[in-house]
């Protein structure tokens, strides 16, 4: 298949374009700068249509996965950074849903996130469930609404937080952990609705091939609590977890972004399952252990 991607050198953008070239698909990837490479268009994300250049070189294009967007976690939340975050995911999408309807590409996977649901405390929730009412729900509902404008059959990825070995949230964590700094955030009861980096791009290629129109869950049938991932993550290097960071510490370093940190989040990934997905890293002990190793 001919396959364009956006947020091409991002952690899960760069793996996925990696895999799929792999397979022999013919990859092209959408990048902001000048192209260097034979695979690289140049677009503007800021909700204007393609140049007709790029947009030539879309045609004959199989499917679009869409996943650039400024990182929630990057900055400190002032208004200015809010907005960013806001833009860059809808006015993206705009953008490549317009290249979308005018090529007839048949088929769209749209990053968005397990953000949707705001806070759910114990509350185990699905894809069939509202969003919720903070800024980050706020965000994935307008995002989803951009991405619902496409004639192309449209699959709405709801990411959770995605354990790497290298980058990520796991990544700034490993580091402290092995100099034996690491602990439980907050009280450590709060839910993360977590996945391998192996599993979520083995996911995104799955639904490639699957025509599963909607929003589907991209988590680990088995979420954790922050006490159990900070556990895990000390037995799987061998360091004790001495060190939790308590609460208003938290917020005080991360400002509005603590509230993703400290907060939980019960996602299960009913759709993907129900398609016959299978996991390779369900739990989070062995899961862990293999990250790094």
């Amino acid at each position: 298949m001919k396959i364009a991607v956006t947020g091409s050198s991002g952690l899960i953008g760069s793996a996925l374009v990696k895999r799929l070239t792999k397979q022999g698909h013919q990859v092209i990837r959408l990048v902001r700068r000048s192209p260097i490479a034979e695979d690289e268009i140049r677009w503007i994300p800021d909700g204007s249509p393609l140049p007709a250049e790029s947009l030539s070189s879309l045609s004959g294009t199989d499917a679009v996965i869409h996943l650039a967007g400024a990182g929630v976690g990057d900055k400190r939340w002032s208004a200015a950074y809010k907005n960013e975050i806001l833009k860059s995911r809808t006015e993206s999408t705009t953008t490549i849903v317009s290249a979308i309807n005018e090529l007839e590409i048949p088929r769209f996977l749209s990053a968005s996130a397990i953000g949707w649901y705001g806070e759910t405390g114990n509350r185990e929730v699905t894809e069939e469930d509202r969003a919720g009412d903070d800024f980050l729900a706020d965000v994935c509902r307008q995002w989803e609404e951009s991405a619902g404008q496409a004639s192309a059959v449209t699959t709405l990825m709801r990411t959770g937080l995605v354990f790497a070995a290298k980058g990520g949230a796991l990544g700034r964590m490993v580091p402290l952990f092995k100099a034996g700094l690491g602990g439980k955030l907050g009280d450590g009861n709060q839910w993360w609705s977590w996945i391998s980096l192996n599993d979520e791009i083995r996911a995104i290629d799955f639904l490639l091939n699957n025509e599963l129109a909607g929003p589907v869950n991209l988590t680990s049938p088995f979420p954790a609590t922050n006490s159990e991932v900070t556990a895990a993550l000390a037995r799987a290097l061998h360091r004790p977890a001495l060190f939790p960071a308590p609460a208003f510490a938290i917020k005080v370093a991360l400002g509005g972004f603590s509230t993703e940190v400290l907060g939980s989040k019960r996602v299960a990934p009913t759709a993907l399952l129900q398609a016959g997905f299978t996991f390779e890293n369900p739990h989070i002990g062995p899961a862990l252990e293999e990250l790094v190793d």
